[in-house]
């Protein structure tokens, strides 16, 4: 049991991962997609994740308080998407917790497909996906 593991440990088990897969004819690589709301410089919000597999991963999405209910969280998935499309993605997917913002995605056209109860305590962590055109 390791409670703190090296950077260089989990760099290992990576690596070997990455190389089975690349044996069977499967890359792992992600390559990083992000788009921002900054006004005067200042960055009020923003959508982060990846492509990978012809998939469109939305690792976070936040949107400032003071300009919340403005529908800049629809544009920049809009953005995000546009990209994953670009990139020729079939599909989008996404895990938000019960507490941040599960409607708002199905608002956006994902369905759930999948849900952890009681992760966090009290709470549900929610897998969602979205075919992209």
């Amino acid at each position: 049991m390791d409670a703190n593991p090296s950077k260089s440990d989990i760099q290992v088990l990576d690596d070997g991962l990455g190389q089975f897969n690349q044996s069977v004819g499967r890359d792992r690589v992600k390559i990083p997609v992000a788009v921002w709301l900054r006004q005067h410089g200042r960055v009020l919000g923003g959508a982060y994740g990846n492509t990978h597999y012809g998939w469109l991963y939305l690792s976070a999405l936040w949107v400032h308080e003071q300009v919340r209910g403005e529908g800049w969280g629809s544009r920049l998935i809009g953005l995000f998407e546009a990209e994953g499309i670009a990139r020729g993605c079939h599909g989008a997917w996404v895990d938000t917790y019960g507490f941040q913002a599960p409607i708002f995605y199905e608002r956006v056209g994902y369905q759930e497909f999948g849900r952890l109860e009681e992760f966090p305590p009290g709470s549900a962590r929610h897998f969602l996906w979205k075919p992209l055109p």
